[in-house]
């Protein structure tokens, strides 16, 4: 990235860094999904993918309708993130189960909590340069991302935290 000479263009990076996001953490919810013994929550991972795919698809179409050449720009954001994830699911955490179940949770909200930024940030750009349409898209999409957290999160405290506790 250049430097933004100025607010289209932040709002345009802001895009194309989702986009990377989006991609980086589909990989890694494709292979934490399959490592979830709580069905509900394997089904929400399956779940989160198809959307992260949906807001990907999303992100593509405003870059274009904004007339930016529809590539993205790496996250270096999310590829912590996903690191992370890879290294507290898949590489130290516990085979299956109910603590390997908490991980999870833990790991995709940290990831989901970046995507609620970066989407929110992008709407508030769009409301600023008078994009109604693109403002609307991207406040939807975090509406979407949110409702995704807050499920975790009931799930969370209704059933994989108290099963891990007794594990």
């Amino acid at each position: 990235m250049s430097a933004p000479e100025d607010l289209k263009d932040i709002y345009t990076d802001e895009l194309k860094d989702l986009w990377s996001a989006n991609d980086q953490m589909k990989k890694v919810l494709k292979k934490i999904a399959a490592k979830a013994s709580d069905e509900a929550l394997k089904t929400m991972l399956t779940k989160s993918q198809a959307g992260i795919e949906k807001h990907t698809d999303m992100l593509k179409d405003l870059l274009a309708s904004n007339d930016e050449k529809v590539s993205k720009e790496h996250c270096k954001g999310m590829e912590g993130l996903a690191a992370e994830a890879t290294k507290h699911v898949l590489e130290e955490g516990p085979d299956k189960g109910p603590l390997l179940d908490v991980m999870i949770i833990a790991q995709y909200q940290r990831m989901t909590h970046y995507g609620i930024a970066g989407f929110g940030t992008a709407a508030a750009y769009a409301k600023a340069l008078g994009l109604k349409g693109d403002h609307k898209t991207l406040s939807a999409a975090t509406k979407d991302i949110y409702g995704g957290d807050e499920y975790m999160t009931k799930l969370a405290e209704t059933s994989v935290n108290l099963q891990a506790k007794d594990a």
